[in-house]
């Protein structure tokens, strides 16, 4: 009878541990998958170099990565697809013209979005001198207000003066972005590469600040030390910072 007592307690006992075991065994990691917009509105100009090697990043770290170029990147699409993802890319750059900033959004002029957004054309938020539609702040202002983009949690725009485009985006919900806040040359790859390091260091799992200052550091060392870096290809600061909270980090 003993013996069976004994038996029974460690039968009990081992089906607690195996419950235990399979009920911690449970995956952290979300079984949905976030999603990742990379949008580059002038890929047949000026192509995005280190874009293989940024896309490798993002997959290797869970993401369903999507990529949109020139012509297909629309005013429709900017306007009402950009909140269905965790994290947006936005590869443009500015031109003036009578005086106001603009980017190139990718969309060639055409008669059925100049109608649909008849209201931007005539206040001139939308631009087609070029033949590429571009939109300036006032567009950006109209078309995102606040919570319009609270599902994305990181934006990183490359091209020159996008921190003014982080600016609204993080108004609008971002989280936190990736951002130029000077004239930048997309021509050379030099800000394709920055932006692909700054990813690099988010996709290990560091904060978008430190992502953004390691990616800094080596720039700021040969300025200061004076004598040439081999790990880097301009002796220039790049013109790069954060918006949002810098403690921000992506799975």
């Amino acid at each position: 009878m003993q013996d069976l007592k004994k038996l029974l307690v460690a039968t009990i006992i081992l089906a607690v541990m195996i419950t235990f075991s399979v009920g911690t065994s449970i995956p952290v990691r979300s079984q949905t998958q976030q999603k990742a917009l990379i949008l580059s509105s002038l890929e047949k100009y000026q192509p995005t170099h280190y874009l293989d090697r940024t896309i490798r990043y993002l997959t290797n770290d869970g993401y369903n990565v999507t990529l949109v170029k020139d012509t297909a990147v629309t005013l429709n699409l900017l306007t009402t697809q950009l909140n269905n993802y965790d994290v947006v890319f936005w590869r443009t750059n500015v031109y003036e013209w009578h005086h106001v900033t603009y980017w190139y959004v990718g969309e060639l002029t055409n008669k059925a979005t100049m109608q649909a957004y008849t209201q931007d054309v005539t206040n001139g938020y939308v631009d087609d001198t070029n033949a590429i539609l571009g939109i300036n702040m006032n567009f950006l202002f109209e078309h995102f207000p606040a919570g319009s983009l609270n599902h994305v949690k990181l934006a990183v725009l490359t091209g020159s003066s996008t921190a003014n485009i982080a600016d609204v985006f993080v108004a609008a919900g971002v989280k936190g972005t990736v951002d130029y806040y000077q004239s930048v040359s997309l021509a050379f790859g030099e800000t394709d590469e920055i932006t692909a390091i700054v990813v690099a260091y988010l996709t290990s799992g560091v904060s978008l600040q430190n992502a953004v200052w390691q990616t800094l550091i080596p720039f700021i060392s040969q300025q200061i030390n004076g004598g040439p870096d081999p790990l880097v290809e301009t002796s220039q600061i790049p013109p790069l910072w954060y918006f949002g909270s810098g403690t921000l980090t992506i799975p």
